[in-house]
C-alpha cells in the first residue's frame, strides 16, 4: 500500500479471526478513538449485519460467502465516500476476503485477530464452542469448519498476548502510518 496523506479518504479496517478472538472488543476501542479524531465512522459487525442485511442466510459455505460479500459491498460504498469503516466479521475464507480487498482497493486494511481456538473457547460467554464441540452446532468455524488465516495481513493482533487497548493502539498506529490519520505524540492526543 502506498503511504502518503489520505486524511480525506475513506478506509476499511477488516477485522478477521475466530469467534471469541477479540475482533469486536478491539474494534469498539478503535471506533471510539476514530469518532473523536475523524467523526465519520461506521461499524459493520458480522453478527449485526447477519440479522439485518443477511437475514435468512444459514452457515453453509455459500451463505457465509454471501454474507461476507454483502458486508464488503456496503464497506466499499462507504469507503469510496470518505467514511472510515470498521468491519468485525469472522470471514473464514481467504478467497472471499481477497475479493472484498479487490473491490475496496487501496483503502482495505486486513487485520488478523489471532488467538488460539482454546483461548477463544475459554472466552466464549455464549457457550457456542461448548455446543460446537458436543455436535449441537454443526459447521462452527475453528471446530468443525475451517478458518483460513490471512497470508499477508497489514496487521496481526495476538489478543491472547496483549490487552485490547494495546491491540487498538497498533491499529491506530497503522492508520497513521498509512496516512489515514494525523500522527499523534501520545495515543489519544493530537500533535499541535
Amino acid at each position: 500500500m502506498e503511504n502518503g496523506n489520505k486524511l480525506d479518504r475513506g478506509f476499511t479496517l477488516w477485522f478477521t479471526g475466530l469467534s471469541g478472538a477479540g475482533k469486536t472488543t478491539v474494534a469498539e476501542i478503535v471506533e471510539h478513538e476514530l469518532r473523536e479524531r475523524i467523526g465519520s465512522v461506521e461499524v459493520l459487525d458480522g453478527d449485526i449485519v447477519r440479522t439485518n442485511l443477511s437475514k435468512g442466510l444459514g452457515f453453509s459455505r455459500e451463505d457465509r460467502d454471501t454474507n461476507v460479500l454483502r458486508i464488503g459491498f456496503v464497506a466499499n460504498l462507504l469507503t469510496r465516500n470518505g467514511v472510515g469503516v470498521i468491519v468485525s466479521a469472522i470471514s473464514p475464507f481467504k478467497e472471499v476476503r481477497d475479493q472484498v480487498r479487490r473491490e475496496v482497493g487501496d483503502g482495505f486494511i486486513e487485520i488478523f485477530v489471532d488467538a488460539p481456538v482454546e483461548v477463544c473457547a475459554e472466552r466464549d460467554v455464549k457457550g457456542l464452542y461448548k455446543k460446537a464441540y458436543s455436535g449441537e452446532i454443526p459447521q462452527f468455524t475453528g471446530v468443525s469448519d475451517p478458518y483460513e488465516p490471512p497470508a499477508a495481513p497489514e496487521l496481526t493482533l495476538r489478543t491472547n498476548e496483549e490487552e485490547p487497548a494495546d491491540s487498538a493502539k497498533k491499529v491506530i498506529a497503522k492508520l497513521e502510518e498509512f496516512g489515514y490519520l494525523q500522527p499523534v505524540k501520545e495515543y489519544g492526543r493530537q500533535v499541535s
